[in-house]
């Protein structure tokens, strides 16, 4: 069976073609260029090197594929978008859906091989004929919350080997394969992003300080507080860097594109039962009307129980700061059912 492995130039991709090899697959390295840059951000000249050096220790074939001009209107373009909507993105959501498990699969396909295969952190399993996303064996690293926009024709041509293993088993594996990249440090979560998103989208909207105006803080009653530089600068939640003086300490609650204005409230304002959602993708066939499910408002938040109808997200509990632009995602104990952009 031939198998290409997404190789970003790190420990994990890395590991994931040495195992597939030891599987006995074909295997041959495909890294992505998204940058024509010699920093160490994904998809740049830097990673492409250590890819490649990685491939020749394992004796395999190393390809590279150049898709800068999709990430930069697909992925860059949305991500600046969405904070000039007043929404907070998470741009390796897109990425996945879009790039590595969209254009990287179909040149997979289109070339002839069996799998595209991955460094994520989770597993697949065949149930009959039908294919289910779970949680990974390293619950800390599980990157499930990324991948709720797979399909089953799409798991079926993909392989997650890295599922079974904690991240401290594969920088093992790294350093008795010999690989270059056994101590490499993890990728930051954005990697496009290298200081700030605010020095990013500074540097990367044209007329920037022409569209992105400062405008009042008010409370939730109107009741004006001060001024904000940008919506860009504020997502829900935020307390600190607010440049207001309260007697108590103050929350972003919402930002109103509309009006300029930026909403601020108490920490029990911040708290609430409902998020509607759109976009919605199911991994399986679409659940009945009112169905249960865990939903995850953002990777590191913890599964809160909720019922979900249609597009509307009713919790048992409050949650804090559920923010537009993020996504929610259902989850049956430790299985992915699919998810929404939270709106």
């Amino acid at each position: 069976m031939k198998v290409v492995v997404a190789m970003s130039g790190g420990v994990d991709s890395s590991v994931c073609a040495y195992l597939l090899k030891e599987q006995g697959f074909d295997v041959v390295g495909l890294t992505l260029k998204l940058y024509d840059t010699k920093s160490s951000v994904c998809g740049s000249l830097r990673n492409i090197e250590d890819a490649k050096k990685v491939c020749n220790i394992l004796r395999i074939e190393h390809e590279v594929l150049d898709l800068q001009k999709d990430f930069s209107k697909e992925i860059i373009g949305n991500f600046k978008n969405s904070y000039l909507s007043a929404r907070t993105p998470n741009p390796c959501i897109l990425c996945n859906e879009k790039i590595k498990f969209g254009l990287m699969l179909k040149y997979v396909t289109a070339n002839n091989f069996d799998y595209l295969s991955t460094g994520h952190y989770a597993t697949i399993e065949k149930n009959g004929n039908e294919y289910k996303l779970k949680i990974p064996k390293d619950k800390s690293k599980d990157q499930t919350y990324f991948l709720y926009r797979l399909s089953q024709e799409k798991l079926s041509k993909i392989l997650f080997p890295l599922g079974e293993y904690t991240k401290k088993e594969i920088r093992d594996l790294a350093i008795k394969a010999n690989l270059p990249v056994a101590k490499k440090p993890d990728s930051q979560e954005i990697c496009f992003i290298q200081n700030t998103y605010h020095d990013f989208l500074e540097n990367n909207i044209k007329d920037f300080k022409k569209i992105v105006l400062p405008g009042l803080i008010v409370d939730s009653k109107g009741n004006k507080l001060g001024k904000h530089k940008g919506l860009i600068y504020y997502t829900i939640g935020q307390r600190s860097g607010l440049g207001i003086t309260t007697p108590e300490p103050v929350y972003v609650l919402r930002l109103d594109i509309a009006t300029n204005t930026v909403i601020v409230g108490t920490r029990e304002e911040v708290f609430g039962r409902v998020a509607k959602i759109y976009d919605i993708n199911f991994i399986s066939d679409n659940p009945k009307k009112d169905f249960r499910a865990s939903v995850k408002i953002r990777r590191m938040h913890k599964p809160a129980q909720a019922t979900i109808n249609n597009d509307i997200i009713l919790f048992d509990e409050k949650q804090s700061s559920i923010t537009p632009g993020q996504s929610a995602v259902f989850y049956d104990g430790d299985y992915v059912l699919g998810g929404g952009f939270i709106t």
